[in-house]
């Protein structure tokens, strides 16, 4: 299946998509694509519907993020090597972890504000998987018991207030729509292999990021298992999972976004996004 949110910011409604790309209400049955939807039993109970029997959503809503009300939005840093290095960095021997506040997620083609202040605001494609049951101590073996799904995720990040302007990562990653998510969030039955997505991502028609998640350092089981050692993680929780080279930092010289500007991304299974980058 496919879910995803439609409405205004802060109304949305959830829906799926059915089998011709057309959204279905499922407000009758879910009240939103969260904690509860995203948990074993709730998506049997979607699986179970059939498409053609929802109500069909008119016209062309806003899509918001395809998740609601994470609890956590956790992210993976340097787990691509050819990325470590074009940041000037060594692949690390394990997960680099940090967070984005929440506030930062957005529907997929929301404009992005660039703060106030900035001057370095970059781009990162990556894969995100949202968590559908409690997850604490699991194994590598197991750990993809504990998936709901995969969803498209823009990581984009002020790289002056992440590294300079001291303490950790949050600050340069946080701003509120840094955190576009969706357009859907698909079930994990429909990706056959999730070390094997091809992503992309362009700046104003230039192809800027082109990778795939096969060159993970880290792959997807090994990071659920890894951060359940640290924390539980709670169904509905996000982590991005990284991003692959062609970063704005990584450009000789560094290039960084600008007001205007239009970022579009994608990745198979996952759908594509698009953004207006706007001052804050």
């Amino acid at each position: 299946m496919k879910l995803l949110r439609y409405g205004p910011v802060g109304s949305e409604r959830p829906a799926l998509l059915d089998a011709d790309g057309n959204m279905r209400d499922i407000s009758q049955y879910v009240d939103d694509i969260d904690a509860q939807t995203l948990a074993p039993e709730g998506l049997a109970k979607l699986a179970a519907l059939n498409p053609m029997d929802l109500p069909l959503v008119d016209g062309t809503p806003r899509i918001g993020s395809a998740i609601a009300r994470s609890g956590k939005f956790l992210c993976v840093g340097l787990n691509y090597a050819d990325h470590a290095r074009e940041t000037g960095k060594e692949p690390p021997a394990e997960p680099v972890l940090f967070s984005k506040a929440t506030t930062a997620m957005c529907g997929p083609y929301d404009n992005v504000e660039i703060p106030r202040g900035s001057d370095r605001t970059d781009w990162e494609i990556e894969l995100g998987i949202v968590i559908g049951k409690r997850a604490k101590y699991v194994s590598e073996a197991d750990a993809l018991d504990y998936v709901a799904g995969y969803a498209l995720v823009n990581d984009v990040s002020e790289r002056r207030f992440q590294s300079e302007r001291g303490g950790q990562w949050v600050k340069g990653k946080s701003h509120d729509t840094f955190g576009p998510v969706g357009p859907w969030m698909v079930t994990k039955d429909e990706i056959a292999d999730v070390q094997n997505i091809d992503l992309w991502l362009d700046v104003d028609g230039e192809r800027r990021q082109t990778g795939n998640t096969k060159t993970m350092i880290f792959g997807v089981a090994h990071l659920v298992h890894y951060i359940s050692q640290f924390m539980t993680l709670e169904a509905g929780d996000i982590i991005a999972t990284g991003t692959p080279p062609g970063v704005g930092l990584g450009m000789k010289p560094p290039t960084f976004l600008k007001e205007g500007q239009v970022v579009t991304l994608g990745a198979a299974g996952l759908g594509e996004q698009r953004q207006v980058m706007v001052q804050a």
